[in-house]
């Protein structure tokens, strides 16, 4: 699934192709469980901005409403320079004007992603349900304190996975920030100290820049990026999906990684930097 670097690294990439005005929109007849709510047709509307929350892209237009796009478990939007020749995708727009990345293109294998196109009033009702991003000035340590005094029974690394504590982090990052904290994925929320808290946050800094500078993720036959790439942030991972430990082998020290399940997903952990 598309976690929240891959979507900021598709964001990034679609940034520099705009302003995008879109002369035609071509959606296909498989979008009616896709597009959950079309407010107007986007038609010759322009694409002035793009920005991300937690998982969302959210596609500012002109003269007025917003596209707010959910990747669910395997999209992505892919610019090119002519219509691909993809069966997978579902949403087009094209912009005739431009000679080179005139076509963005949102595909999608599974068809789990969500798209609204909104009229500034219920964008504003979309925007102000959606909890603060990870990656917010105001997503500190306090607010993460609260979280856990909220829900003190929580096992660390499922709980990682819920969007309205955690929006953003998904189950390759829940596992990597447990790990990088030197926390165990069973500890429960109640029984973490203040001086974790402050290493559960450095973890999801660092979890976060790493696979955005590598591109995003991805794993066997998964997410592309906006160029149709494969990320490189495999080369960030020290439990998830690993044999041993890289933080061990850094150390000269081989330590083979134990894999659990947990909430129904797999949960890698080191047991000699985690506690």
């Amino acid at each position: 699934m598309p976690e929240l670097p891959e979507v900021e690294t598709i964001k990034n990439q679609l940034t520099p192709i705009l302003p995008f005005k879109i002369e035609a929109a071509v959606f296909s007849p498989l979008t009616k469980r896709m597009v959950k709510q079309m407010d107007f047709d986007p038609t010759n509307f322009t694409i002035t901005k793009i920005r991300r929350h937690a998982k969302w892209l959210i596609f500012e237009l002109s003269p007025y409403g917003y596209i707010l796009s959910h990747l669910g478990m395997s999209g992505s939007w892919q610019m090119s320079h002519a219509p691909l020749a993809e069966k997978h995708g579902h949403i087009e727009f094209i912009d005739k004007s431009k000679a080179q990345f005139g076509v963005l293109t949102y595909i999608d294998p599974r068809r789990f992603g969500h798209f609204y196109l909104l009229t500034n009033e219920n964008f504003k009702i979309k925007e102000d349900a959606l909890p603060i991003d990870i990656t917010s000035p105001d997503f500190d340590v306090d607010h993460i304190a609260e979280i856990f005094f909220k829900y003190p029974n929580k096992p660390i690394k499922p709980f990682l996975l819920d969007q309205k504590a955690f929006p953003g982090v998904g189950n390759y990052m829940a596992s990597e920030i447990c790990a990088r904290a030197g926390i165990l994925p069973t500890r429960l929320t109640g029984n973490i100290e203040a001086d974790e808290i402050q290493k559960i946050k450095d973890a999801m800094n660092v979890v976060v820049n790493g696979a955005v500078e590598t591109k995003g993720t991805t794993f066997s036959g998964g997410y592309r990026d906006a160029n149709g790439d494969k990320g490189e942030g495999v080369k960030h991972l020290v439990v998830f999906y690993q044999n041993h430990c890289q933080m061990c082998l850094e150390e000269g020290i081989v330590t083979k990684v134990i894999k659990t399940i947990q909430g129904g997903r797999g949960t890698y952990h080191c047991p000699r930097h985690q506690k």
